[in-house]
């Protein structure tokens, strides 16, 4: 997938200036798809070359106006045609993986307090995703078709952060087991 697929997917839920898609993108997409500000903005150059997009001038009192962008009929025909794309499995790069499995040869002491920062940081998102699915899907079962994509993606999320603490659970409490059994 390129960047200017996950742009088109959010300016077809809603058009919005470059600072604002941004700010989506720290908010939401960002989660599984991670782009700069400044990516963003030279990705939104070239969509408008391509007639994927069109921007619009607001005038602003007291700031400098601003662009608002609009997926166009042909932004809509990309995405269309990139949803009909099978989707190559995703390698699993982690150089956190790596550490643990390295921990032998380095300093045990610091791949263990790595664990438990990367088990704080999933319980921290997973209260995030949580306090977002209870206000925005608290009754998933009613929720409109055009939400279930964005419901289904969370749900994912939620899924992911809560595997990433058990597995991290996991193996502190193993490595606190194997510390025991070695005095």
């Amino acid at each position: 997938m390129a960047l200017e697929h996950a742009i088109l997917v959010s300016l077809a839920e809603k058009s919005a200036s470059g600072y604002d898609l941004a700010r989506r993108f720290d908010k939401s997409i960002g989660h599984f798809w991670k782009a700069s500000h400044q990516q963003i903005y030279k990705v939104l150059a070239r969509m408008e070359g391509e007639k994927w997009v069109e921007a619009h001038l607001v005038e602003q009192t007291g700031r400098p106006d601003k662009k608002d962008y609009a997926i166009t009929g042909e932004g809509r025909d990309e995405l269309r045609r990139w949803t009909t794309e099978a989707t190559p499995p995703e390698a699993l790069r982690s150089e956190f993986a790596v550490k643990v499995r390295g921990m032998r040869f380095g300093d045990r002491d610091a791949v263990v307090d790595g664990i438990r920062n990367r088990r704080d940081e999933h319980r921290s998102k997973l209260d995030y995703y949580l306090a977002d699915s209870a206000k925005n899907f608290s009754e998933p079962t009613s929720l409109p078709a055009e939400l279930a994509g964005a419901y289904l993606v969370l749900r994912g999320g939620i899924r992911a952060e809560q595997t990433g603490l058990e597995w991290c659970e996991e193996m502190l409490n193993y490595l606190d087991s194997a510390a025991r059994s070695d005095r």
